[in-house]
């Protein structure tokens, strides 16, 4: 089903953003397809001596404005068509952030929560093992996403330059910054976020000193959302939850204690000073912003009419359905769509290549001032496309990323 499946929601998305443009119909079909995936079987030695084999997959969508990029996901319920359409929406991101990058992602179904870290790390390098010749810095650079972590980020950069016999650095971003990583890649994502909240705000008029905010997920982008709402706007955060559930204060959470009680109980229910309430019970909450930080699918045309805040942030992937969105734009419902609210990631990664290219690298402040200066721009043009098509804001920047990748592929003579 379309409203299960990410990828034919990709693929529904781009066929949409295909007639707002008047695109061919075989330049739509080429869109609509990876140009490349591998599959993969990952044979690793666990601790008990024995033998497990993994499933693994890289999917490079379409690299006609540079090499792909994107993260790599350790998950048990990963899928095919899972990475098949992250890889999509990663080839938007890079562009509509007017990024010289493609798309790709990766993914390895497994739990990682169930894995030692020589497990771990055994997995990470038999993957690279398997991918190597078909990834690097001019081809493919993966980085980190659900449940990868700089750490193995530094792993598996290590063993591509075992296997190519030279150090790069540059194959690989959300590395440690000891061994090439970017000053202000950690919140990147959720920084990036706030860069496009405060730019939606000015347009709808919230006063985000005095807003009130709830956020669905507390992991990277989640947990860093929720201090840097506070940080740097003054916001009230008044509900988080994480997979267990969520904690609810009408008066404001105390961030401080949430975050240490997560830290001690692996949850943030029962938190000191909150009500336990639902994933989709914070969703709907009377509050002007919503952050969608968690996984995809959680917006349904059976939530959507439910959701009262003015507007919506997509911090995670795909968080909303096309029915979702069709439902959220007749009620007024402002959504900063996930390809550019979530898109600081990326951006910062590739501030990182930039950095490994020139072994120079830059200050906290310098990136994040680059960082903002990039969102900002990518949030006016997403806006006066929306004006301009009389499109909501996710066509809108379909609009302006399909418009770049589809003229590069003109120019290249591939359509």
């Amino acid at each position: 089903m379309a409203e299960t499946n990410p990828f034919e929601i990709a693929q529904q998305q781009l066929a949409d953003c295909g007639k707002i443009l008047n695109l061919e119909p075989e330049v739509v079909d080429f869109l609509q397809t990876p140009m490349r995936e591998l599959h993969v079987s990952i044979p690793v030695r666990m601790d008990n001596g024995k033998i497990k084999i993994f499933q693994g997959f890289r999917v490079q969508y379409n690299n006609a404005l540079g090499p792909t990029k994107g993260g790599i996901r350790y998950h048990p319920n990963e899928t095919i068509d899972t990475v098949r359409a992250l890889s999509a929406w990663m080839t938007w991101k890079c562009s509509l952030l007017d990024l010289p990058l493609g798309g790709g992602k990766g993914g390895i179904i497994c739990n990682p929560k169930e894995l030692s870290a020589g497990e771990l790390e055994r997995l990470s390098r038999a993957y690279i093992e398997r991918i190597w010749k078909f990834i690097g810095p001019d081809i493919d650079v993966p980085a980190p996403d659900v449940y990868t972590t700089p750490q193995i980020m530094g792993w598996m950069m290590d063993e591509y330059s075992r296997l190519t016999g030279k150090n790069q650095f540059g194959c690989f971003t959300g590395k440690p910054v000891a061994i090439g990583g970017s000053l202000g890649r950690g919140d990147a994502t959720a920084r990036g976020g706030m860069f496009t909240i405060r730019e939606a705000a000015k347009e709808l008029g919230i006063d985000l000193a005095n807003a009130s905010v709830a956020i669905q997920g507390f992991g990277n982008a989640g947990s860093h959302a929720v201090r840097l709402c506070k940080e740097m706007f003054g916001c009230k955060v008044v509900a988080v939850s994480d997979s267990r559930g969520g904690v609810y204060n009408p008066e404001g959470l105390d961030i401080e204690k949430v975050i240490a009680h997560k830290a001690e109980t692996r949850s943030v229910v029962g938190a000191p000073g909150t009500k336990t309430i639902t994933n989709d019970e914070v969703l709907e909450l009377d509050v002007d912003i919503i952050i969608a930080a968690a996984l995809e699918n959680v917006i349904t045309k059976d939530n959507a009419g439910n959701i009262k805040a003015t507007l919506l942030a997509e911090l995670a992937n795909g968080p909303t359905t096309p029915e979702a969105d069709a439902i959220l734009y007749k009620n007024g419902i402002h959504t900063i769509p996930d390809f550019l609210c979530n898109a600081g990631g990326v951006t910062v990664s590739y501030f990182e290549m930039v950095q490994n290219t020139y072994m120079y690298y830059w200050s906290e402040e310098e990136v994040r001032e680059r960082l903002d200066a990039k969102m900002t721009q990518a949030y006016a043009e997403v806006s006066a496309a929306s004006r301009e098509y009389n499109v909501n804001m996710r066509q809108a920047a379909y609009v302006v990323a399909v418009s770049r990748v589809v003229e590069s592929m003109e120019l290249r003579g591939w359509v």
